[in-house]
């Protein structure tokens, strides 16, 4: 599944495995489910420009090829609509934190207000100290 730590260090190019030796803390935890409804709507408003931008006007590409691109499109940003957002629970919260980060679906205040563990956490899997 879309989900899994080994897909999200294949999709993305961070190391999961590092999320697996702590959990998140109830603060950093609730404050997760509120921002990832924001960082959701992000995601979700850019998938819908990027299709706005295939489906319109044309640009002498046959319908048909238009139509072939909104496909590879959609399926490609559902597989990542996946790796990002489902199965969020406790266990998987730092994949889904670093994966809206590595997206850039939050913004540094948001991610700022995170616990300095959690924060250090998400730079490691990142790969950096910018996280």
């Amino acid at each position: 599944m879309a989900g899994t730590a080994a897909t999200m260090r294949a999709s993305s190019g961070f190391n999961g495995a590092r999320q697996m030796e702590r959990h998140i803390s109830e603060p950093d935890w609730r404050l997760l489910r509120q921002l990832k409804e924001v960082a959701l709507e992000r995601f979700c408003r850019r998938v819908l420009d990027n299709v706005a931008g295939l489906t319109g006007g044309g640009g002498g590409r046959s319908n048909h090829d238009r139509y072939l691109a909104l496909f590879d499109l959609v399926k490609k940003q559902d597989d990542e609509l996946a790796v990002t957002f489902d199965d969020l629970r406790r266990s998987t919260a730092f994949l889904r934190i670093a994966a809206m980060r590595y997206r850039g679906l939050l913004t540094d205040e948001e991610f700022a207000r995170f616990s300095a563990e959690t924060r250090d956490v998400i730079q490691l899997m990142l790969g950096g100290p910018g996280g």
